[in-house]
């Protein structure tokens, strides 16, 4: 249930990298407090993406394609004091706000990620979720699905988002490191398409190996051409 209750303006900003998601960029748009400042980082969109975040208030900015470089463009576009970096297919709930101000009161030399959830009913992700949970428990690692809330300040201090093609929300929780991420207590929750797309184990596995590849060393560009393939394959 959404919490009514009136809500301090929140000096936030809120970074959405877009490419072609006219279709979810709405849902995820009205669920996100007014008060804050809206930025959506196109990478080129062929759809109505633009049309559509201009027409729910956010400001559109143009980037190169790629993640990483459409974050850091955006935060360096942003004129707020504090950052939240959110997907364009993953929709807060209701307490988000309140969660949001309660952590900007206490936390600024730390940052946060929300508890990750599925748009989806099946058995299947509700073990996602459990595993993403113990992931997060254990080792500190959000994905960028699970949004990324910041300070300005520390933001800057780690260096901020590289320009990478993928694994650009692990490389920057790295820098940050276990101790300095919290979890709110408010869920995210992300489109399935992926996994229904490409098959709950198979997709599963393909992001544990993208992670490990990372965590290894290999580059980048070598780990978006192994997902790009695998996620198209036959």
């Amino acid at each position: 249930m959404r919490d009514t209750r009136p809500l301090e303006v929140l000096d936030l900003a809120i970074i959405i990298p877009a490419l072609n998601a006219a279709a979810v960029l709405p849902e995820t748009l009205r669920a996100l407090p007014s008060c804050a400042e809206l930025l959506v980082v196109d990478g080129g969109s062929a759809d109505a993406t633009v049309a559509v975040a201009e027409e729910l208030g956010a400001r559109v900015i143009q980037a190169a394609r790629g993640r990483g470089a459409q974050l850091r463009v955006g935060a360096a576009s942003a004129r707020s004091s504090w950052l939240l970096f959110l997907h364009a297919d993953t929709r807060l709930d209701g307490s988000a706000g309140w969660a949001i101000a309660d952590f900007q009161a206490r936390s600024r030399d730390a940052a946060a990620a929300f508890r990750f959830r599925l748009e989806d009913g099946a058995w299947q992700a509700r073990i996602i979720e459990t595993v993403v949970e113990i992931r997060c428990r254990l080792f500190g690692l959000p994905y960028g699905d699970q949004g990324l809330l910041i300070s300005r300040s520390l933001y800057e201090a780690v260096g901020g988002y590289r320009p990478l093609p993928l694994m650009e929300d692990v490389d920057l929780v790295r820098r940050l490191g276990r101790r300095r991420i919290r979890i709110l207590g408010a869920d995210a929750r992300t489109s399935s398409e992926r996994w229904r797309r490409n098959g709950w184990l198979a997709q599963s596995a393909l992001n544990v190996r993208c992670l490990a590849l990372f965590l290894r060393g290999a580059s980048p560009e070598a780990i978006v051409q192994l997902y790009n393939r695998r996620r198209t394959g036959p």
